[in-house]
């Protein structure tokens, strides 16, 4: 199916927000470097700065989508508890933070059931949303999107149409639609991008929110209203701590990990007050391509 496009223009006629929730050390660029049997030993920071988050958001009237690691939701489950309690979608960012392509289908599905069945417990709410690691459904791991049905999930928040060495699917929808998975469709609410002639660049998520210069991240949210386009801002608790310790013990800071840390959180506060923003799962049931509550809840994993 064509990606949905168009959105009634105006504020907050389709802009929504979300938190991928995992601490500093948990991050692809130092998987090399932190085994993941050894993060216990790093100090964490993960709910100070998502509780930073959590009153930006407050700040701004925002209401936004929680992408929890299974893991941090174990380690910290009142976390996840507050998260809900302030009114906010708690969704899925699998357990461990392995990418899609290092997990087997059957890895992957075991990955999509617990943590489901974890943030439920924890949160009372359905889970019906997905973010994989590091983004990365894109053209060899479809496959995922189909577990994802069979297990319970309504929607995908992964794709990033764009080319990068370990992510992005170009042939993907740029704008909210429903999209194969098997037998079967799941709603996608891919990352935010804008066209540069025969490009697309990446915007308003993750790094990009940090590394773009402010003026342009809120020309691309002007560009996504004016073309009445909906878009999902994104955003790390850790990219709003200067003050996070150094991981690699060889010394080694990545620049897209580290640069403008200090910046982050108001460049965010920029974009929140630029327009309104609600959860995922709000914005993909006002579009109409999710089923709104009550026709496909996703509580009903199956093994």
């Amino acid at each position: 199916m064509p990606p949905a496009e168009s959105g009634a223009p105006g504020r907050g006629s389709a802009f929504a927000l979300s938190v991928d929730v995992e601490d500093y050390y948990q991050v692809q660029a130092f998987a090399s470097v932190v085994a993941r049997d050894a993060w216990n030993r790093f100090p964490s920071r993960v709910v100070a700065n998502t509780n930073r988050l959590l009153d930006l958001f407050d700040e701004s009237g925002a209401k936004g989508t929680f992408f929890t690691l299974g893991w941090v939701a174990r380690e910290h489950p009142d976390l996840v508890r507050d998260i809900a309690r302030r009114g906010h979608e708690i969704a899925s960012h699998g357990m461990d933070h392995r990418m899609i392509t290092e997990l087997t289908p059957q890895e992957f599905r075991a990955q999509a059931i617990d943590s489901k069945s974890l943030l439920e417990d924890l949160s009372g709410q359905s889970v019906l949303g997905y973010r994989a690691p590091s983004y990365t459904v894109g053209r060899g791991t479809l496959w995922s999107l189909e577990i994802l049905r069979e297990t319970g999930y309504a929607y995908d928040s992964s794709i990033f149409p764009i080319r990068r060495r370990r992510y992005g699917y170009p042939e993907g929808p740029i704008g909210p639609a429903r999209i194969q998975a098997g037998k079967t469709t799941i709603a996608e609410f891919p990352l935010p991008t804008v066209g540069w002639g025969s490009a697309r660049l990446p915007v308003l998520a993750g790094a990009y929110l940090r590394l773009w210069p402010a003026w342009a991240s809120l020309a691309a949210l002007d560009h996504h209203r004016r073309v009445g386009r909906p878009l999902v801002v994104n955003i790390h608790p850790w990219e709003i701590d200067p003050d996070q310790p150094t991981v690699d013990p060889r010394g080694r800071r990545p620049w897209t990990h580290y640069a403008r840390l200090d910046r982050a959180a108001g460049i965010l506060r920029r974009v929140l007050e630029r327009d309104s923003f609600d959860t995922v799962r709000s914005r993909l049931e006002h579009l109409g391509v999710l089923e709104r509550a009550g026709d496909d809840d996703g509580r009903s994993a199956t093994a």
